[in-house]
């Protein structure tokens, strides 16, 4: 009797205990009960709960570099005027057509002309002196191209000290800069109609004469300092021919043999005022265009001229040398300095590509604030450029769809670094899909981009502003006929006020098209 009691309660008491069992297993704890302060093996190897993991820097990445302060970006409107070749075209026509008639602009009068040019005319070895064409030429600058001058004045400060060393450097006179106003309006991507480049207009053979390299990637005719360089090499060798710095100017427009073909045909004459007539159209414009230049830069202030200035000192940027193969669009990225201040300061390459070449050497410039980030990180953004040069033999993007190509219609006011910002695109990769060469854009011109902003909408057309003639002197425009020439017609009308009043942003006319010319 005494077992079975024993065995009844031993049955009770495992039973108890299997219950529990299973009830205590049955619970199940959700992620959030999990008791997270065991240690754990990852990868083979013991991992405590207490030890961080920390993220590896990407080598490659480019896009919070820092030393200094980006520099601001150039205001758009600036960047616009330095891109457009209106105002080189405008000079270019402007001494091919010199009437020399006498221009009325009674804020001049002829006493005081004659006055100031007796006083520049003794501090310069050119010759200043007073006649009627030249003032005619300086009036009708005066009076119908006061806002080109002040867009001019506002680049010379960054040109001229360029000028001002190297000729100092080589006994040119320090006033020979202002041939650069006339030659290439201060473009240094200035292309005449017969394929002379830069600011002072080199041919390809001439350049090459005087050691400025050509080629895919680099045009040296467009670099500043070595262009200048090279002028002053050409003008001392002239001068060296005529011994007369007006002499010299002519012949640096069309040849020594021209200008001697002047003086035969003048009975030996070697006053520049004296063989004029003998000599090309276009020089005979040529010496009088840049002595009233000189004068307008000389009296700047005495004529209340407020210069544009630009939004870089040449004091203010500073070079280096690169060491591999780069683009400016891969600068641009690792130095958040905009793409159209990177061309700007560095006009001679061609593609936006900065070459390695061996036994060459090729500078960068930078703005100052710009300098130690590249410095600092030249190893990383060398990788990064590489690394992205790697890729550019792959067919276009994989990830592209094809509802995402666009064709986009080139507008007034464009250029290709706003078009690539606004499709959140790259500007070489704009040239790679259109087959570009240069920076070059025309009003009308179609784009292929397949653009990564795929809600950009279409810019919103700016209604036409409905022009009234009533009361208005007008003129139909003729076969020939440019805003210039016709601006020419009606004394006291500039181009620009022909543009504000026909609400006219380009400079293309069509023929018939009726314009308003007074207030």
């Amino acid at each position: 009797m005494l077992r079975v009691i024993v065995l009844f309660f031993c049955t009770i008491i495992f039973s108890a205990h299997l219950v529990a069992q299973v009830k205590t297993d049955s619970i199940v704890k959700t992620p959030s009960e999990v008791n997270r302060t065991e240690d754990a093996v990852l990868d083979g190897k013991l991992f405590k709960t207490e030890d961080k993991i920390h993220p590896i820097k990407d080598s490659l990445d480019v896009k919070n570099l820092s030393d200094l302060p980006e520099a601001a970006k150039l205001d758009e409107k600036w960047l616009e005027e330095l891109y457009n070749n209106s105002l080189f075209d405008t000079i270019y026509k402007s001494i091919a057509e010199m009437n020399y008639k006498p221009v009325d602009y009674p804020e001049l009068s002829t006493d005081t002309l004659k006055a100031r040019l007796e006083r520049l005319n003794a501090r310069t070895p050119f010759n200043v002196e007073y006649n009627e064409s030249l003032e005619s030429v300086i009036k009708s600058y005066l009076k119908h191209r006061r806002r080109s001058f002040e867009k001019l004045i506002g680049l010379s400060h960054f040109y001229f000290p360029m000028f001002e060393q190297e000729f100092a450097n080589h006994d040119i006179p320090l006033e020979m800069k202002y041939l650069a106003i006339v030659e290439s309006a201060l473009k240094p991507r200035a292309r005449s109609r017969v394929g002379a480049t830069g600011l002072w207009q080199f041919m390809y053979g001439t350049g090459k004469e005087h050691g400025l390299e050509v080629s895919s990637y680099v045009d040296d005719r467009s670099d500043p300092i070595k262009a200048t360089k090279a002028a002053a090499e050409y003008l001392n060798r002239v001068y060296s021919i005529f011994n007369d710095w007006d002499l010299a100017l002519a012949a640096y427009n069309s040849g020594p043999g021209n200008v001697n073909k002047a003086i035969r045909r003048s009975n030996g004459a070697t006053n520049y005022w004296n063989i004029r007539h003998n000599l090309p159209r276009e020089t005979a414009g040529y010496v009088p265009a840049f002595l009233a230049t000189m004068y307008i830069f000389e009296y700047a202030e005495e004529h209340g001229f407020k210069p544009e200035r630009p939004d870089y000192q040449l004091i203010e940027t500073d070079t280096v040398h690169v060491k591999q193969m780069i683009s400016l669009n891969h600068v641009s990225e690792a130095t958040g300095i905009n793409i159209e201040a990177l061309q700007f300061l560095n006009p001679a390459y061609k593609l936006d590509i900065i070459p390695k070449v061996e036994g060459k050497t090729y500078a960068l410039r930078l703005p100052r604030s710009a300098i130690g980030t590249f410095v600092t990180n030249e190893d990383r953004i060398y990788a990064f450029a590489n690394a992205e040069f790697n890729k550019r033999e792959k067919p276009l993007p994989e990830l592209i769809k094809a509802d995402s190509k666009i064709r986009y219609r080139v507008q007034s006011g464009d250029y290709l670094g706003k078009i690539a910002r606004k499709y959140g695109v790259r500007v070489s990769q704009l040239k790679q899909w259109n087959g570009l060469r240069s920076n070059s854009l025309k009003v009308g011109q179609r784009l292929t981009i397949f653009a990564k902003n795929h809600g950009v909408t279409k810019p919103v057309q700016k209604p036409k502003k409905v022009i009234n003639t009533a009361g208005k002197q007008v003129y139909k425009v003729e076969s020939g006929d440019s805003l210039w020439s016709i601006a020419q017609k009606f004394p006291g009308v500039s181009v620009d006020n022909i543009k504000d009043w026909n609400d006219i942003s380009g400079n293309k006319l069509k023929i018939g098209m009726t314009l308003v010319v007074s207030k």
